[in-house]
């Protein structure tokens, strides 16, 4: 992954991703900076791609299409969108996107998640979660698919393990 700018040096995104081959899919760069209060990811999808149906409890997300299009389906309700489009997409909304026949380049800005915790007993009596979820845990960000058959990470769009 490109290097992260630094704080008020905009950058273009051939800069950030200009030393990756044109044809890779996936997470093609993230901001790194650990004091940041945003977490920002460029992501390509290739034709046909896409990034499973899934609701994001906690944090709104912008999502601005760079290159190509596709289709975004927010709350059962498909709308297209191609370079140049912006989305907001409000905590608590069903969203999946599906890359047209180009493929599709976004970027995708939220508020900073918190790290990690483990679970106390008390939280785990109360169901929790299955004893091995690894192969839904994205190696690229560590976030933790909600959908057991989803096959890219909704954060950052890199392909989960085993799929």
């Amino acid at each position: 992954m490109a290097p992260t700018p630094r704080p008020g040096v905009l950058a273009l995104l051939t800069e950030l991703t200009g030393d990756l081959p044109p044809d890779r899919a996936g997470a093609l760069w993230r901001l790194a900076e650990e004091s940041r209060q945003l977490d920002a990811n460029v992501v390509r999808l290739p034709a046909g791609g896409r990034i499973a149906g899934h609701v994001e409890p906690d944090l709104d997300v912008l999502l601005y299409v760079a290159e190509g299009g596709g289709v975004l389906e927010l709350e059962g309700r498909p709308q297209d969108v191609v370079a140049g489009s912006v989305v907001w997409l409000p905590r608590g909304s069903r969203r999946a996107l599906r890359a047209g026949p180009e493929g599709l380049v976004q970027l995708s800005v939220h508020r900073r998640r918190p790290g990690l915790a483990i679970k106390t007993a008390a939280a785990t009596a109360e169901g929790g979660e299955a004893a091995c979820l690894l192969d839904r845990v994205c190696t690229e960000c560590g976030r933790l698919a909600a959908e057991s058959d989803a096959r890219y990470c909704s954060r950052c769009g890199e392909e989960l393990p085993g799929r």
